[in-house]
């Protein structure tokens, strides 16, 4: 045979390939996507800048034909596989058999324009036999699977890049708007709402010790009282705090003082056995790992969030020790269940293994049944064994994976539940016990726990061996009282998981969603909880008053189960995207003739009349509260700057880590006691506008006049509000203040100013902070002229713009490509986003886009470096550095579509 160029998504996954495949294979990667819709005016091609339509990047009334750039990151790439491809006879697109995948290859093929065979070359583990068997099994690419990830990937540009913008305009700047991303955040929402409309409940029972008079004593908390049984937190209204309506009767509810009372008759009391029961169970271990699963276990189990394991996992993938990690499907392959079988039976003995092997089948709405279970690969390295190739998350991932897929196919784990209770005649205290008969799959796996061995003894619990009528003495009686708890808040775990639950998304983006739904700054993470902001609340508010449908968990769903009838063939993409847009009347028909019904609409409304709705943008922006105790209303205000409270003409921020549960009517109105922002000290002598002291998201400061002929300047560092006087007031708006003119530099005025890093001189370029002797408001020209003769020791003016090192391209489910830099103290990744970097590897030709990602995120997730504070000023921050400016592509092409893809496939290629 001639040369092969075979091509995959990233550079370790072509490492990988490599090893299996000889000479007349040349192993390349794509670096993830090669072209997509422009993400910047800057790379719309200069013939099609003055098109309406060309920042969105598709064409509406051209049957949405879509834009499509290659980014100039990544024309050098292209360049590298067009000059590949020129010495091959054949090539292999190796990209991932899921949608993503299939449309790399498309695109691969699309901007290429390969004379030579291509063919499709598909695996779900990178194995020397996974390799050779899909060999054997060549295929075309399937334009199904590709028309539905652009149909998916229009509709997401549709909805984000429509309802973005009336966010920036109606709340603040930087919000976005997302099909799955806004549900998700109705979702968190939500639950914060059903905490907020939360009222506690208080009930009291009692807690004995009971002795036998052989085997160990135990604990046993009271459940009947005579002929009424005691209260549960279920029995609460959890809106009024009440016991439910019906079952008061049948409840006997304690106070303290009669909590007291029983106690104190009780300790007088004989007690007996009157009632064992023990009941067999048994427990049947959890099916392998999908993508959601593996999430929820690895932040229960590990800590680590949705992105931190799909990063794990993805490495893992690429180098061959796990199957393909965007999967939905428990099964395993037949080959996979033997192998399984003979390490149960190695491992732990052949009374472990099960007669039959166990198969699974997917409950989960919306499966997708393509690739197996998350499991390890052929090889089923032991943990241990790889305990020299990978490590940290990887290692522990992988272990994760290796005692899941172990345990899936052993026994059952068996034994009995003993239910105890005791009885003076009247009130009836009861127990529960558990024993291990034979612990089965619980020997390799317990979900929620590292060390199975010691989780065993956790499990069982033991109880005296009585029989009915044997008598006992109570040890201690002690009252306990009881709080009823609001609905716990999501986890990433259990967001995950509800997602799931209700058909929104796919388990493959909810990394990126609770990434984005955190960076937007709808959510913050308080422990392992994520926390709505208020910027959440209003956000979803607008959502649910003028695009309802859009965050309707039920009609997210709907549409994601029509985008996966497309991928199958049974929908076409165009009509649904016609009636998305235009609403179901300016739909077209299916090909095969039937009317686009389907959830793409509210009904006749499309999403370009909802953009026409006139929206309030100070309604938006505003959350009631409730009135005091004085009638006055006091509402929550997102503003640009942040959230504040609003009474009347009084004004006080509410500090950044409050939760929304948290800001009671008692809560809200000592804020606007202690932290009103509207303090008038006196009036400027020159306008005589009043001037305040106001306490803002960033401090206090001190204001004269309003709105656009306002001034502010914050205090100095140290300052506190007690301590502004008018006069100083006076000085602070003074700022910038000039102390004359430089004697060595024509026309350059020297200044002194008060800024973000604190007090500082400045003349042309130049600039110096205050040494701590230096006074912001005394200092003078000869002063100032001398720290402009010191030396500079740092600070951004010096530094030389950063040169781009490598475009290391885009991660799956981002629009912002990542870069290696050159930096004063190395090289540096960055994503564009000032609060995030990381230091990257030295030798640049090394670091991946994963490796890039990791560094992004570690550095992210740390927050801002935090600088020692100064009693009175802040001498010096550095000011992160620009990424230079790339030049605008000057080329980039128009995507045609091919009529096959507008009448989609009936039957599988391949």
């Amino acid at each position: 045979m001639g040369k092969a160029l075979v091509i995959v998504e990233s550079p370790a996954k072509a490492r990988t390939i490599s090893k299996f495949l000889d000479r007349n294979y040349i192993v390349e990667s794509s670096i993830g996507h090669i072209r997509d819709l422009p993400s910047s005016a800057k790379e719309i091609p200069p013939k099609l800048k003055k098109e309406k339509w060309a920042r969105l990047g598709i064409d509406i009334d051209n049957d949405f034909e879509p834009l499509y750039v290659v980014p100039p990151e990544k024309k050098k790439h292209v360049s590298k596989l067009k000059s590949l491809l020129a010495d091959v006879d054949e090539i292999y697109l190796a990209t991932d058999e899921d949608r993503e995948g299939e449309s790399i290859s498309w695109h691969l093929c699309e901007v290429l324009k390969p004379k030579v065979p291509r063919r499709r070359l598909v695996f779900h583990e990178i194995t020397r036999e996974a390799i050779t068997e899909a060999l054997s099994n060549l295929r075309d690419i399937d334009d199904r699977l590709v028309e539905a990830q652009e149909t998916r990937r229009l509709l997401d540009r549709l909805y984000g890049y429509g309802v973005s913008p009336v966010l920036w305009k109606k709340i603040k700047h930087g919000l976005s708007a997302g099909r799955v991303q806004s549900v998700a955040v109705r979702i968190i929402v939500e639950r914060e709402r059903h905490r907020r409309r939360f009222v506690t409940a208080t009930y009291w029972d009692l807690v004995a010790t009971f002795t036998p008079h052989s085997g160990p004593e135990f604990r046993a908390s009271l459940t009947r009282l005579g002929d009424k049984r005691l209260p549960s937190g279920k029995d609460f209204d959890e809106k009024t705090g009440q016991l439910k309506a019906g079952i008061a009767k049948d409840i006997v509810l304690l106070d303290e003082a009669a909590a007291t009372d029983l106690r104190a008759r009780l300790a007088r009391a004989q007690w007996r056995a009157e009632k064992i029961e023990r009941r067999p169970y048994t427990t049947r271990p959890a099916p392998p790992f999908t993508t959601s699963t593996l999430q929820q276990e690895a932040n229960r189990k590990l800590g680590m969030t949705a992105r931190r394991t799909m990063q794990a996992a993805q490495r893992l993938y690429e180098n061959g020790y796990i199957t393909y990690m965007r999967t939905d499907s428990v099964t395993l392959a037949e080959q996979a269940i033997s192998r399984v079988r003979e390490l149960v039976g190695d491992l732990y003995g052949s009374e472990y293994v099960p007669d039959e092997a166990k198969r699974y089948k997917t409950k989960v709405k919306n499966a997708q049944e393509a690739h197996e279970a998350i499991r390890p690969s052929t090889e089923f390295h032991r943990p241990e064994e790889l305990a020299g190739k990978v490590k940290g998350d990887e290692l522990r991932l992988y272990e994760l994976v290796w005692k899941r897929t172990v345990a899936c196919q052993m026994r059952e784990a068996r034994g009995h539940r003993i239910t105890l209770q005791v009885t003076d005649g009247d009130a009836i205290f009861q127990t529960s016990g558990k024993t291990i008969d034979f612990p089965g799959f619980l020997r390799a796996y317990v979900e929620g726990a590292d060390d199975p061995e010691a989780e065993l003894a956790d499990k069982e619990t033991i109880l005296p061996d009585l029989e009915v009528g044997d008598s006992l003495s109570c040890k201690d009686l002690e009252s306990k009282d009881h709080t009823t708890q609001p609905p716990a808040r999501f986890t990433e775990a259990s967001l995950v998981k509800e997602l799931e639950a209700n058909g929104v998304g796919r388990p493959s983006t909810y990394a990126t969603i609770i990434d984005t739904i955190q960076r937007r700054e709808y959510v913050f993470k308080r422990s392992n909880a994520l926390v709505p902001t208020f910027t959440a609340f209003a956000v979803v508010q607008l959502m649910e008053r003028f695009f309802e449908h859009l965050v309707d968990i039920e009609f997210t769903a709907k549409m994601e189960q029509d985008l996966d009838r497309i991928s199958v063939g049974e929908r076409d993409g165009l009509p649904y995207l016609e009636e998305f847009y235009f609403g179901a009347a300016g739909g077209s028909e299916d090909s095969n003739g039937s009317p686009a019904v389907s959830a793409a609409s509210a009904g006749d409304v499309g999403l370009v009349d909802l953009l026409k709705k006139e929206i309030d943008a100070r309604e938006s922006c505003t959350l009631g509260l409730g009135e005091d105790e004085e009638g006055r209303q006091i509402n929550i205000r997102v503003g640009r700057y942040g959230p504040y409270l609003e009474r009347g003409e009084d004004r006080a921020s509410i500090p950044d880590d409050t939760a929304p549960d948290e800001l009671t009517m008692e809560k809200a109105q000592e804020i606007l006691r202690t932290g009103a922002t509207d303090t008038e000290i006196g009036q400027d002598p020159q306008t005589g506008n009043p001037i305040y002291v106001k306490v803002g998201r960033y401090g206090p400061y001190v204001q004269v006049g309003e709105n656009d002929d306002r001034k502010m300047k914050s205090l100095p560092d140290g300052m506190e509000v007690p301590e502004v006087t008018l006069a100083i007031a006076l000085k602070l708006l003074e700022l910038p203040r000039s102390l004359g003119t430089h004697p060595d530099m024509e026309d350059s005025e020297v200044v002194v100013d008060l800024g973000r890093y604190g007090p500082y001189i400045k003349c042309g370029s130049e600039s110096r902070s205050l040494k701590e002797d230096d006074d912001l408001f005394t200092i003078d020209l000869d002063r100032a002229l001398a720290l402009l003769r010191e030396e500079k020791k740092g600070g951004w003016r010096g530094r030389t713009t950063a040169k781009v090192l490598k475009d290391l391209g885009m991660p799956e489910g981002s629009e912002t490509p990542i870069r290696l830099l050159s930096g004063r103290y190395g090289p540096y990744v960055t994503d564009g986003d000032p609060t995030a970097g990381g230091p990257g590897a030295r030798d640049p030709e090394q670091l991946t886009i994963q490796q890039a990602v990791e560094l992004i995120e570690a550095r992210r997730a740390a927050g801002p470096s935090k600088k020692k504070k100064k009693k009175k000023t802040v001498k010096k921050k550095t000011i992160k550095k620009k990424t230079a400016k790339k030049k605008t592509a000057k080329k980039a092409g128009v995507a045609k579509k091919k009529t096959a893809k507008k009448t989609a496939t009936k039957t599988r290629n391949g």
